[in-house]
C-alpha cells in the first residue's frame, strides 16, 4: 500500500450525513453551510477524516442516493463552490474527505436514463437493463420485482427503486462516466470514496443471486485503483460490502483493488462475548494475510442505531422489518453502547463513527406515518417503516427543537423527540460523564495506545479481554462484576463503578516499575 495511504490503517472516519447533520440556512435540511459551521466541533472531537453521504443532484426518491448528477451539488445542499470550499476547510484542519460515489444505479431523471427513455433506439438504452420482458424473478431491495415497465412497453432493472435504474458495467460508456467522476473529485482534493452497495456492479441475469459478486467487478475496481493511485493524495476505496464470506469479500482488498471494506458482521453481532470474540478473530484473519486494515462500525445510516439495538432482547441486526414487541432498554441500550465504543477503538484498524452516536442517540421508532420518506414503507406495502428513524436531525442546543439543527423557528425535514434536551452536544458539553465525553477521551487517547496485534487473554465466561503492546483492552458481557487487577493502571472506563460491572469496558496500562 502506498505510503501516502497508510493513514486509513488506523483511521477513524466519521459519516455525516449531509441532510440530517446541520441547517444552515432554515429551511429544514442539512446543508453544507451548516457542516462548515461544525467543523470545529469535528476537530475537537477528535476524529482524522469526514465520509459524506451523498450531496449530489438529486430527485430525492431514495435521500440522494438516486444521483442524477454526480458532478455538482445538490441545491438543497449548496454549490459545488461550496463543496470544494469545504473540503478545503477540512483539510486546513488535518481533516480527510471521503466522498460517497452510487455505481450501481443511478436516479430514473440522469440525462443518460431520460435519453434511453424517450427513445427505443436510442444508444442510451444500452447503457441500462432494457429487456421486452422481465429477464428474471429477482426482487427489489426495496420489496416488490427488480423489474419496471417503461412508458414503452420495455422492462428495465432495479435493484433497488424504480427511480434508481442499474448502469449495465459491460457498456464501456458506463465504465469512462464513472472514470470521469472519479478524477473530477479526486482533482477538487477528496482523499477517498466510500462505495455504494460495491458488489453490485456487475450482473449475471440468468443466475438466482447473479447481481452480486461476479467475477467482472474485480477488474472495475483494479482500474478505479489505478486512476486513484495517478494523483497525489492516492486516494483510498471503502466498499460497501454485505458479503459474509470471507474469502469472497477478502478478494475485494487485495492489493490492486479496494483498500478496505465495511465490516458488517461486527456491526450486526449480538451483545454475546463468544459471538464478539469470534467475529473479531475472523475479521483479523481475514485481513492479515492480504495486509489490508480490517473496519469496525457499530451504526450507520442504513440501520437501527445500536443504542436501541443493544436495549433489545434480540440485540444483533438485520433488515427484517421491525415486529411488535417489548420497547428497547434506552438506559441499558446506552450502557452497552459506551462499552462498545471502548471495544471498536481499541481494536486494530480503522473505525467509522455515524453522525450522533458520539451523543448516545436512540433510534426514533415513533416517527408519525405521514412523515416518513424513506422508500422502503411504500415499496414493503407499508410493513417496513425502513431507516427515517436512523436519520432524524442531530441536536447541537437548546431545550427545545429545532434544538440548534437549524435557525430558531424552523422545522427540521424529520421531527426529533422532546427527550433529545438532555442529548444535545450542548448540554453534553460539560459533563464527564457523557457519552460525547467519552468518545472525546477514547479518541484522544487511542492515538496514544500501543499499536500492534491482538492477543487474546485469558478471561472469565462472558469476558473478553485482550491486548496490543503494553495495553489492554476488558469488556465484561456478563451478569457478574469483573474485580480489576491493581497492578494496571485505569486509563479510560465506560463507566464510573467499582471494579467492571456487567455491560461496562475498561482501558487499562501494565504499570512499569
Amino acid at each position: 500500500m502506498s505510503s501516502s495511504t497508510t493513514w486509513i490503517h488506523d483511521a477513524v472516519i466519521y459519516q455525516i450525513y449531509p441532510r440530517s447533520f446541520a441547517d444552515g440556512n432554515g429551511d429544514g435540511i442539512g446543508d453544507l453551510a451548516g457542516i462548515r459551521a461544525r467543523l470545529g466541533y469535528l476537530k475537537t472531537l477528535g476524529v482524522d477524516a469526514i465520509w459524506f453521504s451523498p450531496w449530489y443532484v438529486s430527485p430525492m426518491a431514495d435521500a440522494g442516493y438516486d444521483v442524477a448528477d454526480y458532478r455538482d451539488i445538490d441545491p438543497l445542499f449548496g454549490s459545488l463552490a461550496e463543496a470544494e470550499t469545504l473540503i478545503a476547510e477540512a483539510h486546513g484542519l488535518g481533516l480527510k474527505v471521503i466522498v460517497d460515489i452510487v455505481p450501481n444505479h443511478c436516479s430514473s431523471a440522469h440525462p443518460l436514463f431520460q435519453a434511453a427513455l424517450r427513445d427505443p433506439a436510442a444508444p442510451e438504452r444500452d447503457l441500462f437493463y432494457f429487456r421486452d420482458n422481465p429477464a428474471n424473478e429477482w426482487s427489489s431491495h426495496f420489496g416488490g420485482p427488480a423489474w419496471s415497465q417503461a412508458p414503452d412497453g420495455s422492462w428495465y432493472l432495479h435493484m433497488f427503486a424504480p427511480e434508481q435504474p442499474d448502469w449495465n458495467w459491460d457498456h464501456p460508456r458506463v465504465r469512462e462516466e464513472f472514470d470521469a467522476t472519479l478524477r473530477f473529485w479526486l482533482d477538487r482534493g477528496v482523499d477517498g470514496f466510500r462505495i455504494d452497495v460495491a458488489d453490485h456492479l456487475v450482473k449475471d441475469l440468468s443466475a438466482m443471486d447473479g447481481y452480486r459478486n461476479q467475477e467482472g467487478v474485480h477488474e472495475i475496481y483494479r482500474e478505479w485503483r489505478k486512476v486513484a493511485e495517478s494523483y497525489p493524495q492516492k486516494g483510498i476505496f471503502v466498499g460497501e460490502l454485505w458479503d459474509p464470506d470471507p474469502v469472497s469479500f477478502a478478494r475485494y482488498l487485495r492489493p490492486d483493488e479496494l483498500h478496505t471494506g465495511f465490516n458488517f458482521a461486527f456491526l450486526a453481532c449480538p451483545w454475546d462475548a463468544a459471538m464478539m470474540r469470534e467475529v473479531i478473530t475472523l475479521t483479523l484473519s481475514t485481513h492479515q494475510p492480504i495486509n489490508a486494515p480490517a473496519t469496525w462500525v457499530l451504526s450507520n445510516h442504513d440501520v437501527v442505531r445500536h443504542v436501541t439495538r443493544y436495549g433489545r432482547p434480540d440485540t444483533g441486526h438485520n433488515f427484517l422489518p421491525l415486529l411488535d414487541g417489548p420497547p428497547a432498554d434506552l438506559a441499558l441500550g446506552t450502557r452497552r453502547a459506551r462499552a462498545a465504543a471502548l471495544l471498536m477503538l481499541a481494536l486494530p484498524g480503522c473505525a467509522y463513527v455515524y453522525q450522533g452516536e458520539e451523543l448516545g442517540l436512540p433510534e426514533v421508532e415513533d416517527l408519525p406515518t405521514h412523515v416518513l420518506q424513506d422508500p422502503r414503507w411504500v415499496r414493503s406495502g407499508y410493513t417496513d417503516r425502513g431507516r427515517d428513524g436512523c436519520r432524524v436531525p442531530l441536536p447541537w442546543s437548546g431545550t427545545n427543537p429545532p434544538f440548534g439543527f437549524g435557525p430558531a423557528g424552523s422545522t427540521p425535514w424529520l421531527p426529533q423527540p422532546e427527550s433529545w434536551a438532555k442529548l444535545t452536544a450542548e448540554a453534553q458539553e460539560d459533563d464527564p460523564g457523557s457519552m460525547l465525553s467519552l468518545y472525546r477521551a477514547a479518541l484522544r487517547l487511542r492515538r496514544t495506545l500501543d499499536g500492534g496485534p491482538l492477543e487474546w487473554l485469558d478471561s472469565p465466561e462472558g469476558v473478553l479481554a485482550f491486548k496490543r503492546g503494553h495495553h489492554t483492552c476488558i469488556i465484561n458481557l456478563s451478569a457478574e462484576t469483573l474485580p480489576l487487577d491493581g497492578d494496571e493502571h485505569v486509563l479510560l472506563k465506560s463507566i464510573d463503578e467499582p471494579g467492571l460491572p456487567p455491560d461496562a469496558a475498561v482501558w487499562v496500562k501494565e504499570r512499569v516499575a
